[in-house]
Formats: structure tokens, sequence, C-alpha cells
């Protein structure tokens, strides 16, 4: 009896895929094979109004030939295809290199051969679809309940992810990872007194699985959102041209931390790598360890081995491992967002492991990862807990959530919103505001923080959607942080 040939697996394809690099001469390759599986699910009201359920699965071949990067993709997983990606990634390299006018040359890194898995206690996609969506239209029902008291929309909705990967190079890595994500949050629109004003509730974006899908947690914060919202919409607007005191909570201090400090640290794009489409930054490389970023005590910390963060990983889409490292130390910036490329470009031993793809389909670039803002130490001068913040403030504005924003090209001059505003007069929360933004230079802004709170305050917030490069890669990452008062800062009316 003439025994079945063994299957081909994803290592037999990836050792063959490395094989056919080498022997066309490449000074470098790569080749990652995965598998993306993303469900979401949406409530509007008493319906679910979206639920898709989707695979996305390919590989993706990545060499260095003569100092140029080619790069091909493809959905179908056979030796014979393998073979004829990476001869047109070659083919891809040849032309490049007729154009480029400096040779690309790699930090180096070490061989490695692991395997990394998200922990996680439930796997979400085990959990059934029935019990995800009446969990959305329970919470939808209970913030249309207050109807007559001005909710008259409400939205909910439950989204997860699990990337599979196998990273083979020509270094002598074989890597395979397998990433979950959850993510869910609700929120409603209060109509009355002729306006319409939203509030809404995330548990943040997270590395983690069904667990953090707490229904006693989501359900117990109905009342105050839509309570919250209903005294929004009759709030008074905030006030606009002056400049006041802000205390902004971990929900709304993520996105100018993500804006105002991730993206400016990204070394590609402080080489302009992204200049063409989204600006240069203003934290060029002759600033390092001299520009004063902030205040003295204010600490900025990358770090892809923080637990449940939505960046954390076992190593980078560059079989870089995971690492954790200052980019602003004692209010200095000491440090960038690297991949192999550009670490070599500034001097460096090494990557930080800032490479990132969103795809079989996509180029590994390079991606904020977690970064986020470290407490203040106990005991310290300028720590102070959230409710101490507050007594401590004659006049100033408590901000909770994210609202709009925009910042310039170089990433110096800003301007925030928020999801709830809240007046301090003489040490108290006196009333919610609405309509409320904040502007300033980013260097200014991180210098003018007064106080920051301590670790018993440390949230991860995050995001899910970062976009960056042409064409357009979504990435996600974690900005954990703590409360932070800032004084002498330009507000203004909602954008």
């Amino acid at each position: 009896m003439v025994q079945a040939p063994a299957p081909i697996t994803t290592t037999d394809l990836a050792t063959l895929a490395i094989d056919a690099i080498a022997r066309a001469g490449c000074e470098y390759g790569d080749v990652r094979f995965c598998t993306y599986r993303n469900q979401n699910l949406y409530a509007r009201d008493r319906s679910l109004s979206q639920l898709s359920d989707n695979v996305s699965s390919g590989f993706g071949v990545r060499v260095l030939l003569d100092g140029a990067w080619g790069f091909a993709a493809s959905p179908y997983k056979t030796p014979a295809e393998v073979e004829r990606i990476v001869a047109l990634a070659v083919e891809i390299a040849k032309g490049s290199r007729l154009s480029q006018q400096t040779r690309v040359r790699l930090a180096p890194v070490e061989a490695y051969r692991d395997t990394y898995i998200t922990p996680i206690e439930i796997d979400p996609f085990t959990v059934p679809i029935t019990e995800k969506a009446e969990l959305l239209l329970h919470l939808n029902e209970q913030l249309l309940s207050y109807s007559e008291h001005g909710i008259k929309k409400a939205y909910s909705f439950l989204r997860f992810a699990r990337e599979d990967k196998t990273f083979a190079s020509t270094e002598g890595s074989l890597i395979q990872q397998t990433i979950y994500r959850s993510y869910p949050g609700f929120g409603c629109t209060a109509i009355a007194n002729g306006d319409a004003q939203e509030r809404n509730y995330e548990r943040p974006p997270l590395n983690i699985g069904y667990e953090h899908i707490n229904s006693a947690d989501l359900l117990s914060q109905v009342e105050r959102v839509a309570e919250e919202a209903i005294e929004k919409v009759y709030a008074p607007k905030g006030p606009s041209g002056i400049r006041t005191t802000l205390i902004l909570k971990p929900t709304n201090l993520w996105l100018t931390i993500h804006e105002s400090v991730g993206h400016p640290t990204e070394l590609d794009r402080v080489y302009g790598y992204e200049s063409n489409f989204a600006g240069t930054s203003f934290a060029t490389t002759d600033k390092l360890g001299k520009l004063q970023y902030a205040a003295p005590w204010v600490n900025f910390r990358a770090d892809r081995t923080q637990p449940g963060g939505r960046g954390t990983m076992g190593y980078d889409d560059e079989g870089v491992p995971a690492q954790s490292w200052h980019i602003v130390k004692d209010g200095l910036l000491v440090d960038y967002l690297t991949d192999r490329e550009t670490a070599y470009r500034l001097g460096r031993p090494s990557s930080n492991g800032s490479a990132y793809a969103d795809s079989w389909s996509s180029l590994p670039m390079v991606r904020i990862p977690n970064l986020g803002l470290e407490p203040g130490p106990d005991g310290g001068s300028h720590t102070a807990t959230l409710q101490e913040m507050i007594a401590d403030t004659e006049d100033g504005i408590l901000i909770d959530g994210v609202g709009s924003f925009s910042i310039d090209q170089q990433r110096r001059n800003f301007q925030f919103g928020g999801d709830a505003f809240w007046k301090v007069e003489k040490g108290k929360v006196v009333g919610m505001l609405k309509d409320v933004t904040y502007q300033a230079m980013t260097t200014d802004f991180w210098n003018s923080v007064d106080a920051i709170g301590p670790a018993s305050e440390w949230q991860q917030c995050g995001t899910n959607i970062c976009g960056k490069g042409e064409p357009m890669q979504l990435a996600q990452m974690t900005h954990a942080c703590v409360p932070v008062r800032v004084r002498d800062i330009q507000i203004g009316g909602a954008s």
C-alpha cells in the first residue's frame, strides 16, 4: 500500500522561501505567513446593524538585493507560488535599485526560534454570536430606557481579532506568534434644548481574551453615561480664547500622547519617509539628548512587553524581540522608535523592535508600539492623585474621553477636544461644560505639566485604528498613562 505524502506545512514553505532567497544572491530576505481573523458586531438602537467575521490569509516575501528592497505577496500557499513570489520580489528589488540613491543597510539581529501566544482565559471566537448580540442589545435597551429624559440614540460594539504569523529570515529565525485582541464599548446621544450631545464608555482595546468583555462592568456604566449625556446637552458652552488649567484623565490624555509624542518619534517619519503623505517631525536627530521635550518629571516609555498592551507581542515583524525603553527621560528626548533600517542609519547597534505590518500583503514599517506616560513616584514633589489635583486647582477644566483633534505636519501645533468636560472652581467640580478644545505647541504643553498621577491611577487606554503609510496600514497600540494637570493652556470652542 502506497502511503500518501505528508502534507506540506507552513514551516516547510517558509524554509523553501528562505532557500530560494539565498539562491538568488540576496544579502537579506524574510517571509511572513499570516492568517488574520476579525469579528465585529455593532448594534444600533434595538437592532444588530453589523455582523462581520472575516478571514484573510497569505504570505509576503521581502528581499534586500544590492541595497534595494523588493516585496511581493500572494494568498496562494503552494511551493510553486512561493518560488514565483520570491522571484518576483527579486525582480522588484532590481527595479528599485535603478532609482535608489542610498543603499539600504540593516542593524544586526540574532536568529530566534520561538513561539509566542497572547495569554488569554477565554478564546473570543468560541463564544456564541447570540450571546454577544444579546449583550449589545441589552446595553442599548438600558440606554434607551432614558428616552423620556432625552436619550434618543444608542449604540454598542464588540470587536475581536486573532493574528497567526510565522516569520522566517535568512538570519536563521523561525518565529510563530498568535495574538488575540478584544475591544467592547457603547455610547448614546441626548437630544434636547435644541442640541445633540454624545457620551460613551469603552473598555480599552487590549490584547486579551473574552474575559475583557465584562458585562457587569459595562452594564454598571450605563446609568452614569446616560445621565452625563443628558447633563451635557443642557450644559453651558465652555469659555473660549482664554488660558486656564487643565486636568486630563487618561481617557483623554492617551490621544495627546499618541499624536504629539508617538508619531513625532517614529524615526522613519523623522527621516522624511512620510513627508509627502503625513508630514515630517520637529524632533529631528540633531535634538537627540538635547531637546527638553517635557518637564523634568515627565517620562515616556515604549514597551512591547506590557501585559495586555495592544502592541504587545513576542517579536516585531522583522524578528526583533519585544523590548522596553525610554523615549523621553527626565523630560529629555533620548530615543526613537526604530526598525532595522532606521536603527542602522542612526548608528544604533540594533533595532528596538518597532516594525509592524497590518497584513501579509503589507510591508513592515515603523509603528508606535505601546507608548505611555510613567506614573509619578510615590512621595514625589509633582505626584498627586486626581482628587488632589482637583482640590489644589483654583480655576480649571477637567476633561474625560476623546473628541476631535488636529495637529500640523511636523507635530508641533495641536488642538484636542474631549468627550466630557467639567468646570473646576476653588478645588471642587461645580458642573458640566460642553464644546471645549485645547490648543498648544507640543513642547510647551508637555513642559507645562505640573502634576502627575501615581501608579494606582494608571490606565491602559489606546487605539486600534492608527493609520500610516501609502497604501494605508492600520495598527494598534496602548498608551497607558495617569491623570495630569497642565497649567496655562489656551482653550476654545469646539472645532
